[in-house]
């Protein structure tokens, strides 16, 4: 059934995500399946009646209910592995109790009806009739059932149990029961979807089980459980989205897709409309462009409000992450992702300012199957759902022009990062502005610069910025001579708003004098270069943003930061001069938590960043180990799991951060330099946290790193000469590490002075 492509990459993730221990074991598999039965099975439900049928099917505060354990049960006992159901109303199950009246209530959510308790009695009973006759079509269905058998399920379902069968409760229910005839995917639209991508025609019958046979099948040429498919599937594509055709010509004969193209973007006519994100934020947009349309452009009624409704989709109904088909009639020319929000620019082609970013995934040129939406603007692509395959299949192989060499300017567009530099990338496109916050020792300031120096690189030259030539890094760093696109500023209780915006400061004039100039602060200054050069993104870090005074330092700027509020002018109150902040300044801010938690950060400030949090993960120590002994990461995480449990309710934001242990880039193995870390960073830093509490620092540090009597450190182990004792202390503090596949590895024995010196002799 599957495409060969399909099938290597499929095989080869599954094997991935087996070794990384993201998949439950097939062992593990049964283990659930029969937990859940043992708690809900038929067997269970036929013996109940009355309250304890209801109580056990719908007590929803209960955690041993079947609707809690369907919605919200996810712990080593039953992990939530299982296709999720959470969202919406309660009403999702028939009914439910009211906690707070202590009634049970049906109906809809905006009309709800209370219940007697004989009647919800008699719903639960209805309920769990009808699971009966939908289980006992299942156990009828032979193991490898083709799509007319599902399609006979499908119609059987509907006749016989459309009290359960057709909501995502009773699905889930049913499949946890037979987990190798049906999948766990609860909606019928991501069954659709995942289809799709894997180049299959869905069956043409709506409903939960007509596609079931399916993944069934997939599951089976792969040799693998249809929990696993699943999982592999949903960590790939994450959600259903949908495709959008957008048309490349304006007017009968210009053509704006060699614009698209090479600035990555696609785009949309109507300049006269103006900057739809600027619109009134209580009126629907539709109505707004619906009458700048007729006004403007002199639509009749009709037309306006049908191509009201097509531009509005370009500005909010597209969303990062969907896919885009550059159009021309029937000829697509380019398939890409959506990376970023609606913007408008009438720098480069002022007829189509109205913008959305893309990464284009393929530029090869081909027909759709089935023509669709040839003569509209921006379409949702989902008429024909060969269309939708071709697509995919179309991505399978991708054709795009070689990269361009580090020597060319030519920009590549708006790459995606991965990892924390990705999540950065995405809250500077929605908002602008980021602060990354956590506990010492994380990497805030790294990430920012390296996210910051990538991003001005990438939309500057098309290139990372460790790629770029020397000349080219200083245009995004700066040097001595230059600015760069990239600058750097740190917060402290003196720092105000004369150093952020504007301010008198002292000088001495050509006589001696001294007099008090008024200068720009480094935000003002940075936005005025921004002005000058639209093309460019300006990037600027504010390290430890929390220990400034954020109503002085930022004034009037908490308004002009916000990206729907970028552009709109103020008259500074000192010089008078007319400010905005531009569209292509982006701010990147770092907060360390155990000076000042997140929540008390000014809540002006609050709403106009994201926030990206960034913990201690032992696991980027590799397997580092220290004097051959000491597992870096291991060792890292129970001395974290030792300051969570005993420093009390800000534990969490007092760990140690595991860029501590590194050194120029890489992680730490030389026992001299941990060593130093150690009496440098990590105790003192300690040794403040408990500053006023010996008796928790013991509790940290117990196993011979303390003289009890005299409530101090042992610094004096950190020395050559006792590095045998040190090992044991640091060990006493963490000893499951020695069970760790980092200390497993440890298994070459130690060598005496002579044989080492052997085995280095170059004659051997």
């Amino acid at each position: 059934m599957l495409d060969y492509r399909l099938r290597e990459w499929l095989t080869k993730t599954h094997e991935n995500l087996l070794q990384q221990g993201t998949l439950l074991s097939s062992e593990r598999l049964s283990n659930c399946f029969s937990l859940f039965r043992a708690h809900f099975g038929l067997e269970v439900l036929k013996k109940l009646d009355g309250e304890e049928l209801l109580n056990l099917m719908h007590a929803r505060p209960s955690k041993d209910s079947l609707v809690y354990w369907l919605e919200f049960k996810n712990d080593d006992e039953f992990p939530a592995k299982f296709g999720s159901i959470a969202g919406g109303s309660a009403l999702k199950f028939g009914f439910y109790w009211r906690q707070e009246t202590g009634a049970w209530m049906t109906g809809s959510p905006l009309k709800q009806v209370e219940l007697s308790p004989a009647n919800a009695i008699a719903l639960a009973k209805n309920q769990r009739d009808q699971l009966v006759v939908a289980a006992d079509l299942l156990e009828k269905l032979p193991q490898n059932a083709s799509d007319p058998d599902y399609l006979e399920l499908q119609n059987q379902m509907d006749q016989r149990a459309p009290d359960v069968s057709a909501y995502a409760w009773g699905h889930k229910y049913l499949s946890l029961l037979y987990p190798s005839k049906l999948d766990d995917y609860h909606n019928p639209d991501f069954q659709r979807f995942y289809l799709i991508k894997l180049l299959q025609t869905p069956p043409p019958q709506p409903g939960l089980y007509a596609a079931g046979g399916r993944f069934v099948q997939i599951a089976g040429e792969l040799g693998i459980p249809i929990n696993h498919l699943t999982t592999i599937l949903n960590q790939r594509y994450a959600k259903p989205r949908p495709y959008w055709r957008i048309g490349t010509s304006l007017g009968e004969e210009e053509s704006i897709w060699p614009l698209m193209k090479n600035g990555c973007f696609v785009a949309i006519g109507w300049a006269t409309l103006g900057n739809l994100a600027e619109g009134p934020s209580d009126q629907d947009l539709k109505e707004i462009i619906r009458q700048r349309l007729e006004q403007q452009y002199k639509m009749a009624p009709n037309v306006a409000s049908r191509k009201a409704g097509e531009i509005r989709n370009f500005v909010e109904g597209i969303s990062d992450g969907d896919l885009v088909l550059a159009a021309d009639g029937k000829r697509i020319l380019g398939v890409g992702r959506v990376t970023g929000g609606y913007q408008f620019d009438t720098a480069s082609e002022p007829d189509a300012p109205h913008r959305r970013p893309v990464e284009w995934l393929s530029l090869e040129e081909w027909e759709l199957p089935v023509p669709e939406g040839l003569r509209t603007t921006v379409v949702p692509i989902k008429k024909d759902v060969q269309n939708l395959i071709e697509i995919e299949r179309r991505l399978l192989d991708p054709k795009l022009p070689p990269p361009t060499t580090p020597e060319s300017k030519t920009p590549r567009g708006p790459k995606r990062l991965d990892g924390v530099p990705g999540r950065i990338q995405s809250i500077l496109d929605r908002k602008k502005q980021a602060i990354l916050y956590g506990p010492p020792g994380t990497g805030k300031t790294y990430w920012a610069h390296r996210t910051a120096r990538d991003l001005a690189a990438l939309t500057t030259f098309g290139h990372l910025y460790d790629e770029l030539q020397t000349a080219d890094q200083a245009v995004i760093s700066g040097n001595d001579t230059q600015r760069g696109l990239v600058r750097f500023t740190t917060f402290h209780p003196a720092y105000g708003y004369e150093d952020f915006i504007e301010g008198y400061r002292p000088s001495q004039s050509a006589t001696g004098h001294l007099l008090f100039a008024l200068a720009n602060g480094i935000f003002k200054q940075v936005c005025q270069d921004a002005t000058k050069q639209p093309a460019r993104n300006f990037y600027l870090i504010i390290d430890e943003i929390n220990r400034g005074d954020i109503p002085r330092i930022f004034g009037e700027l908490l308004t002009l930061l916000e990206s729907d509020k970028r552009d709109l002018p103020v008259w500074l109150p000192l010089s008078g001069d007319r400010f905005t902040v531009p569209r292509n300044i982006f701010v990147i801010g770092t907060m360390n938590t155990a000076d000042r938690s997140i929540a008390l950060l000014d809540t002006a400030l609050r709403r106009r960043f994201g926030f990206v949090e960034l913990m201690p993960k032992s696991s980027e120590l590799g397997d580092a180990v220290v004097a051959g002994a000491i597992p870096l990461g291991p060792w890292l995480a129970a001395l974290n799991e030792r300051i969570r449990t005993n420093i009390g309710r800000d534990a969490r934001n007092l760990q140690i951060g595991h860029a501590y242990l590194f050194h120029a880039g890489k992680p730490v193995t030389d026992f001299a330099r941990f060593c130093q870390i150690m009496t440098d960073d990590i105790l003192p830093l300690l040794e403040e946290y408990c500053y006023d509490n010996y008796d928790t620092l013991k509790q940290i540090l117990e196993g011979g790193l303390l003289d009890e009597a005299k409530q101090r450190i042992r610094y004096e182990l950190f020395t050559p000469e006792n590095q045998e004792e040190l090992v044991q202390a640091l060990l006493a503090l963490a000893p499951d590490v020695t069970a760790s596949p980092q200390a497993a590895a440890l298994t070459q024995p130690v060598q005496e002075p002579e044989e080492a010196a052997e085995e280095d002799d170059p004659a051997k």
